[in-house]
């Protein structure tokens, strides 16, 4: 069963969502996991829907979060304020093969 992504309804409908990492400042006198939520409600509408879109809340080394985004959403999210950087999260795996290390 396929889920579909809150929000994604906005914007066309060739816009395929895509986890994308977002920074931010660190959010003062607002507990860092309710500041991200309310960033992203700016783009979906709703807590609810924020909610539902948000993968993980980062808060130690660095203010951020991770969530699953249209392109559309990710320029309007771009725009917010306290929003430093925008990125595709990436996945990468190490080459394991034939080699020397040196």
């Amino acid at each position: 069963m396929a889920n579909s992504v809150p929000g994604s309804g906005s914007g066309s409908g060739s816009s395929s969502s895509a986890v994308h990492i977002i920074y931010t400042e660190k959010p003062e006198g607002e507990e860092p996991e309710a500041y991200h939520i309310r960033t992203l409600a700016s783009v979906f509408g709703s807590e609810e829907a924020a909610k539902e879109a948000l993968i993980y809340s980062y808060k130690n080394a660095a203010s951020g979060f991770s969530a699953k985004l249209t392109p559309d959403q990710v320029s309007q999210i771009s725009k917010q304020p306290g929003v430093l950087q925008v990125v595709p999260s990436r996945t990468l795996q190490l080459h394991s093969g034939p080699g020397k290390l040196h």
